[in-house]
């Protein structure tokens, strides 16, 4: 029996974010903030501890 072949544009990938539109957005600069900010946390913490 001959294996089933998808087409090459749709192999297995759906692309849903074309038509999603996210109600909650968050620049990038501020999720690189928030992680600096936690990584220093965390560094104060285990300083104390």
């Amino acid at each position: 029996m001959a294996k089933q072949q998808a087409p090459m544009s749709t192999g297995g990938i759906m692309r849903y974010f074309k038509d999603y539109k996210s109600k909650i957005i968050i620049k990038p600069g501020y999720v690189v903030l928030f992680s600096i900010v936690l990584i220093v946390a965390v560094i104060m913490l285990h300083a104390l501890a």
